[in-house]
């Protein structure tokens, strides 16, 4: 899989998490069964709500820092032009 930079939601317009990895899968697992403690452990920050590919990971990495600077309402609506619904993307990606 590509480098993706992502955003879990612990619920609709709840707590929001900004990540970067190389293994979407994989991480997203990872947050929803709190194997590392931490933010989305804390705060049950576990539904995948947006995600971006990207052709490198340092593309990524800087998308993902960008984003970290936004205003609450610009991740809000860049997660509800691609899921409206807000849906846990997870499971359409396995």
């Amino acid at each position: 899989m590509l480098p993706c930079v992502y955003i879990l939601a612990s619920k609709r317009n709840g707590t929001l998490y900004i990540g970067v990895t190389s293994d979407l899968i994989g991480r997203v697992l990872q947050h929803k069964n709190n194997v590392v403690d931490g933010f989305t452990k804390k705060y049950a920050v576990h539904h995948l709500v947006w995600f971006e590919p990207h052709a490198t990971m340092e593309s990524a990495i800087a998308r993902e820092k960008s984003l970290k600077y936004w205003h609450r309402q610009w991740k809000i609506r860049i997660i509800e032009q691609m899921n409206p619904e807000w849906h846990d993307l997870y499971h359409e990606l396995t």
